[in-house]
């Protein structure tokens, strides 16, 4: 259970998205695991040893006066080695001589400590007492000589043992921030390096569209795995290239080799109703006619869209989305539903007229076949961006958010189980939008009170 609450709260955590910031912080986590686990380590080494040492001059100076034989003065002098003090007990815990002024000092402290069974000397760490005003460490050695057992005690402050922590505590606790900032901002300048090459791709790869399938990501000419991930990006849009080229390529000669047997099927057809006298063999022609001209309209449209891939930038020349919009309602003279214009001024932009008209076409015709009282057709100019704007809207049944995007989708039909002879082919908005796109623009379906609006936006630019 305490492993899972621990996982659910290492993901609940704001964890850094970018690959460099990523890197910067796991430099600074390990730097501060290296300071804490290198601290710890230093600060056993540092202790063990400065006690070693301490214990080593304590346990000297406690031996040199054990070593000494007969009665001892009762002040003995001051042992060298910055040890600072030295008590003698007998057996009963009675001060028999010391350094200091008052050589009884702390004899109650001492009285308890012995050496071990079998053991002639043995120290221990005392804490802060009356008699020692800090921290020391105690060596006691027994010795015996004619006047009885005696216990002589060594006692050394641990003043230096203290500082000599404390700054390390302190270098550590000061230092260890600068440390872990200095490693996380050498981990970010240096994946930063490193990943400037895989930014170069991912940019120039964004650029790749269906109708720039030439451009290739650069080559960091290396031997590292940043240049076989480019090299293997490159050899992959290659081979992308080649199967859209020869789709494209497939869907032209395709629709334009039927184009001329629809086209004879066609009016074989129109001739045969022309002098069909049988109704029902008329009704039967006419259905087959239908079919032969639903079908030209498909190979139409499918040779449109393999010339808008293959060459999908327009002519720069200028053109009036206002005007355009007036000569397709002046078009239609008997629609199936009012036509609504509302574009009062120019509206420049520049190039194909004859692509932007199909645009505004497959549009209207897609409002036509869902609209229940009116279309209205737009164009202006957007105050905010200055970009050139070509809507179209209906009061039909409209379009579900869900399928904003899957509309422009070829053969792509909302309602599958309407008749398809009521329909269009399923094409016309995505030639719509390749159209837009080819220009520099975009076409997508806006939020509307009733029915669907389509928009198409184009960039700003001067007739």
């Amino acid at each position: 259970m305490a492993a899972d609450r621990l996982r659910a709260l290492v993901r609940a955590l704001p964890l850094p998205r970018s690959v460099r910031a990523r890197a910067a912080t796991a430099a600074a986590l390990v730097m501060a695991m290296v300071l804490a686990v290198g601290g710890a380590w230093l600060y056993m080494t540092l202790t063990d040893n400065l006690l070693d040492n301490t214990q080593d001059r304590t346990e000297l100076a406690a031996r040199k006066v054990a070593a000494r034989t007969g009665p001892l003065p009762h002040h003995l002098p001051q042992p060298a080695g910055g040890v600072d003090a030295v008590v003698v007990l007998d057996a009963r815990g009675r001060a028999l001589a010391g350094t200091g002024p008052d050589p009884t000092a702390g004899a109650a402290d001492l009285a308890g400590f012995r050496p071990g069974p079998g053991r002639e000397a043995s120290s221990k760490v005392l804490p802060r007492t009356a008699a020692f005003g800090q921290r020391s460490l105690a060596v006691v050695v027994r010795a015996d000589s004619a006047q009885g057992t005696r216990y002589v005690y060594a006692l050394t402050t641990l003043a230096d043992l203290n500082d000599a922590t404390r700054a390390l505590g302190v270098t550590l606790l000061a230092g260890g921030p600068l440390l872990m900032a200095l490693a996380a901002l050498i981990a970010w300048a240096v994946t930063g390096l490193a990943l400037r090459p895989v930014e170069a791709i991912r940019a120039e790869l964004a650029s790749v569209t269906a109708s720039e399938l030439g451009r290739r990501v650069p080559d960091p000419k290396g031997k590292d795995e940043i240049t076989q991930l480019a090299r293997t990006v490159n050899l992959t849009l290659d081979r992308l290239e080649q199967a859209v080229s020869r789709q494209r390529q497939f869907t032209a000669d395709a629709s334009h080799e039927l184009r001329n047997p629809i086209a004879a099927l066609r009016t074989e057809l129109e001739v045969a109703l022309r002098t069909a006298r049988d109704p029902d063999s008329a009704a039967s022609v006419r259905q087959a006619l239908d079919a032969a001209v639903r079908l030209q309209r498909i190979a139409d449209d499918l040779l449109l869209l393999a010339r808008l891939d293959t060459h999908p930038v327009p002519a720069g020349e200028p053109a009036d989305l206002a005007l355009l919009c007036a000569e397709e309602v002046a078009r239609r003279r008997d629609p199936r539903v009012p036509l609504v214009l509302d574009a009062a001024a120019p509206v420049p932009v520049r190039g194909d007229a004859v692509q932007l008209e199909r645009l505004l076409a497959n549009l209207v015709d897609n409002a036509l076949r869902h609209a229940a009282h009116e279309v209205r057709l737009g164009a202006g100019v957007d105050p905010a961006t200055g970009e050139a704007v070509l809507r179209v809207a209906d009061d039909g049944p409209g379009i579900p958010p869900e399928a904003a995007e899957r509309v422009f989708e070829r053969f792509t039909r909302l309602h599958a189980a309407r008749h398809r002879g009521g329909g269009g082919t399923g094409l016309g908005l995505a030639i719509a939008r390749d159209i837009a796109r080819a220009h520099g623009g975009g076409l997508r379906v806006e939020p509307s009170e009733r029915g669907a609006l389509l928009v198409a936006r184009f960039p700003a630019r001067g007739a």
